[in-house]
Formats: C-alpha cells, sequence, structure tokens
C-alpha cells in the first residue's frame, strides 16, 4: 500500500477477533516479491472484517461484523493506525462491506438486509450516529440461504453519482442515492432467482459492469448506464468449467480489468488499499 512517505508500501488487513484474529494488521510489502511482514496489530473494534482507505490516505475505517454492527475509524499514521474515539452503532447487523459516498461511509449490513448511512466529519472522523438507513425487502428460492434480504456488498459507481447494492437473498441489485444523508431507492434490478449475487466489479469503461453470483458460481455481465443509474443483466456465465455446483464453489469476489473479469475465493482476512479504497485484492 502506498503511503506516501519513505516508509514504503503498506498493507491493512481485517481480520476476526472471535476467531483469534489480530484485529486490523499494518504490514510493509515488499516492492519486488510483495511478501508482507506484519508490523502491527489493533484489537480495539471486534470482528473488524472489512475496511476502506480514504482517498487522501489519512483515515482508514472498518467494519464491525458482529450482530450488533458497528463501524470504526482509525487514523493512519507511523506503522500502527490510531482508533478515533468509540465505535459507530448502526443499527443494522452483521455489516460485511462499507465504502465512501458523498461524505458518508455506507455500510452493507448482511444479518439485517439493509444499507446504512454514517456521516464523515471534515477531519475524517465518525459521527455519533447513522443518518439514515435502507431496509432491502424480499427472499428468494434457496431455502437455508434466501429466506430474507442479505446486503452483501455497496459501493460507487465510477461516475460518482449513486451507490450500487448486491444483495444476496434477494437476487437483487438495488441503486441508491442519499437524501439529506438518508439511503433512498432508486431503482432495484432483478437478477436470475437462486444465484445469490453477493459482489459487483465495474469495468474501467464505466459501461459494463460485472456480478459474481455465490449460490451457483457464476457472473451476470450487465450494461451500466449512468445517466439513468440503470443496470441490465445481458448474460450469465459459469466461472468454472463443467455445470455450476453451488456445493462445490464459493467464489467471493470478482476484479475487472480492461481486458478480463477474475474472480477467487478468500476463505482468511480481508484487506483494503488505494489503489481500490474498499478492496485490496484488486491489486492482484
Amino acid at each position: 500500500m502506498a503511503d506516501g512517505d519513505t516508509r514504503g508500501r503498506r498493507a491493512f488487513i481485517g481480520s476476526f477477533t472471535a476467531a483469534g484474529g489480530p484485529g486490523v494488521v499494518t504490514a510493509a510489502v515488499d516492492a519486488d516479491s510483495g511478501a508482507l511482514t506484519v508490523l502491527s496489530g489493533v484489537d480495539g473494534v471486534p470482528d473488524p472484517s472489512y475496511l476502506a482507505l480514504a482517498p487522501d490516505g489519512t483515515t482508514l475505517y472498518a467494519v464491525s461484523e458482529t450482530a450488533e454492527g458497528a463501524v470504526a475509524a482509525y487514523r493512519v499514521h507511523g506503522d500502527k493506525p490510531e482508533l478515533l474515539g468509540s465505535p459507530v452503532r448502526i443499527g443494522g447487523s452483521g455489516p460485511t462491506y462499507l465504502c465512501l459516498f458523498d461524505g458518508h461511509v455506507l455500510t452493507a449490513d448482511y444479518g439485517s438486509g439493509s444499507v446504512t448511512a454514517v456521516p464523515v466529519r471534515a477531519d475524517g472522523t465518525l459521527a455519533n450516529r447513522p443518518s439514515g438507513q435502507l431496509r432491502h425487502t424480499g427472499s428468494g428460492p434457496h431455502q437455508l440461504r434466501q429466506q430474507g434480504p442479505h446486503a452483501h456488498q455497496i459501493q460507487p459507481d465510477p461516475s460518482g453519482r449513486w451507490a450500487v447494492s448486491v444483495d444476496l437473498g434477494t437476487d437483487s441489485v438495488r441503486v441508491c442515492t442519499l437524501d439529506e444523508g438518508r439511503p433512498v431507492l432508486h431503482r432495484e434490478i432483478a437478477l436470475r432467482p437462486g444465484s445469490g449475487p453477493r459482489h459487483l466489479a465495474f469495468h474501467p469503461d464505466g459501461t459494463h459492469a460485472y456480478v459474481l453470483n455465490e449460490l451457483t458460481p457464476t457472473v451476470t455481465v450487465c450494461r451500466w448506464d449512468a445517466e439513468s443509474g440503470s443496470l441490465k443483466p445481458l448474460t450469465e456465465v459459469s466461472v468454472l468449467p463443467g455445470p455450476p455446483d453451488g456445493d462445490a464453489a464459493y467464489p467471493s469476489g470478482i476484479v475487472a480489468s480492461r481486458t478480463a473479469a477474475s474472480s477467487g475465493r478468500r476463505p482468511g482476512a480481508r484487506t483494503s488499499c488505494p489503489c481500490s479504497p474498499s478492496r485490496a485484492t484488486n491489486c492482484g
């Protein structure tokens, strides 16, 4: 992770403290080999599983992926991020993803099937409470995994005008905006029933998006129109040879480049870096 000074590149890695993880880890990145050397760990927030770095690189944000659900901010300096105040309760359970959008941190709350907005102050710290929440509704045909909504990801589109959330439980993608700090629904796009969409990546050209499905290991290729804030599914392709088998694969992330889209399983920690503020695995 490029941090803008002579210390070289740094990577920030989230973990589940409930499973023995050290919290938010800072590691040095070897410029030649890419090898990571752990420098420190900060354990003041339970289960900081997903991270997002502010564009200026001075503040790091983390979800607390717990039943209560919270977000936290850290000041990035030296080799150990400093926790800024107490985590902010979001009123949603199991946040799995967060992003920065229009002066707010937005979280995708898997357990409660919601998107929550928390204002970001001028100094990068978080407001004491959320400014609004959008509750998803609906379900899917999978009896165990789709009994209700499960928001799994939220991110800005390339134009910065829209926030796009992916919901595994309702087989849909929602396009949202903020109205005085409240997430509001602009459009909901239905995907194939039972597909279980988990993660979306926009193509650098800004006109296509790829939705990775978890319940069947496939990618739904879509046309994206930033002017109208609309997503149109075009086709669905398998990410594995042979027929899809949801019990045999667990695709969890997708990266889009100018030449290809690739997916992968990340069984362990989650990371973040400045070249993609919400997903360090986009660095390749």
